[in-house]
């Protein structure tokens, strides 16, 4: 549908278990943090939906390959697209990568389906759906590329 949303982190200890591997419930954490950082790169967040428009996006299926391990310290890059918008739900697929040796870590994908407050299914606003489809919003307080100071 649109191209993929990329957020950085870097693996905390309390993640990793005795073998300094993460464990397995880590990563739908990392698949929230790169949902939240898709929808605030398009201009809104889950607390707007829920607060404004009484829209909440309920986990109802959750699907993870896992492919490589991650360590205690790796910087790994969360890449999340939307990849299906129907009227009642929404489907995000997720990348976990490792750059500094180009592994592919998981992949992933999330369905939820869109409630009210009273946990009745509901549509999803059209504007948020326009929101989703959108190009992201270019971040003000960023530097040019290449223009960073040293």
């Amino acid at each position: 549908m649109n191209d993929w949303h990329e957020t950085q982190i870097r693996v905390r200890y309390a993640e990793t278990d005795k073998m300094g591997i993460v464990h397995h419930s880590n990563y739908p954490i990392w698949f929230e943090i790169g949902r939240s950082e898709y929808c605030r790169a398009r201009g809104f967040s889950y607390l707007d939906m829920e607060e404004k428009d009484n829209s909440l996006l309920v986990v109802a299926e959750i699907y993870c390959r896992y492919k490589s391990p991650a360590y205690y310290e790796d910087e790994i890059t969360i890449r999340t697209k939307c990849a299906e918008i129907r009227s009642r739900s929404i489907r995000f697929v997720y990348e976990i990568y490792r750059e500094t040796d180009d592994t592919i870590l998981a992949e992933a994908e999330s369905l939820h389906v869109i409630t009210d407050n009273n946990k009745k299914v509901r549509t999803l606003p059209q504007s948020y759906k326009e929101m989703l489809l959108a190009p992201e919003i270019p971040d003000e307080d960023a530097f040019p590329e290449n223009q960073a100071p040293s």
